[in-house]
């Protein structure tokens, strides 16, 4: 039987706002993570880099709860989040904004922003974060009273942000924020994912569009079949050669 114990040991020194630590995970005979390790500080923006298929939204779904590894550990300042179900992982501050979007189509803008603030338990406290979501997308407020199915795309990539944001994350788990947007809108969304930096978030970014997350990144992670081959600065992830020809198109 695994003991999770045996990973626990910490090096002395700052602990990490999100370690994991050897995670695998499977889909029945199908392994999709093979033992990686990733950590990530406070204030950081880190983008996981692979192909499709490479294990990138099934590390957050493991982080979020949504699939149990069958070892390694999520920690959270310390804290395992490993068997905790993912309402219990959003309490804890990790948030995650699928991939997809996966509004509430038939509740108004409004109505997807309190779901978001389910955790959130005075009225006053509620009410200023859905203005701090209108603040920071405009178009929200707009369309505050319009049902969410009926959102343009990237208004709908808006609305889900700003859900998640009701929570008041301390980890945002973004998955492919810029899928099936116009490139106007692909760059809404990164000065967006930009300004929350600024504010002070921390962001785990899972993204198609390697030359952008690399350009908002702190650090990033490469992803192949499952395993983590490659991490660095962006600096160095950009004048990788294998970065570079497979994920950058350049060389």
């Amino acid at each position: 039987m695994w003991d999770r114990t045996e990973l626990r040991a910490e090096a002395p020194g700052k602990v990490a706002l999100l370690e994991i630590k050897d995670l695998h995970v499977s889909y029945g005979h199908i392994a999709a993570l093979r033992g990686i390790n990733l950590d990530i500080d406070d204030g950081e923006i880190v983008t996981l880099i692979g192909a499709n298929g490479a294990g990138k939204t099934t590390t957050l779904n493991a982080i979020s709860g949504l699939v149990k590894p069958e070892r390694g550990l999520v920690l959270l300042r310390g804290e395992d989040l490993t068997a905790l179900a993912p309402h219990a992982v959003v309490t804890r501050g990790v948030v995650q904004v699928p991939e997809g979007r996966r509004v509430f189509a038939r509740l108004t803008v409004f109505e997807n922003l309190e779901m978001g603030g389910f955790t959130v338990r005075g009225s006053g406290e509620k009410r200023q974060r859905i203005e701090q979501v209108f603040s920071l997308f405009p178009r929200l407020r707009e369309r505050r009273h319009q049902l969410a199915g009926t959102l343009s795309g990237g208004e709908q990539q808006m609305l889900a942000i700003g859900r998640a944001l009701m929570a008041g994350p301390k980890l945002l788990l973004l998955d492919e924020p810029s899928m099936g947007l116009a490139p106007v809108l692909v760059d809404t969304i990164f000065d967006t994912i930009k300004q929350l930096h600024e504010r002070g978030t921390t962001i785990l970014l899972v993204e198609q569009n390697a030359r952008m997350a690399l350009q908002v990144a702190d650090r990033g992670y490469v992803l192949q079949t499952g395993g983590m081959v490659l991490s660095g600065t962006v600096a160095e992830l950009q004048a990788n050669e294998m970065v570079r020809r497979a994920y950058l198109g350049i060389g």
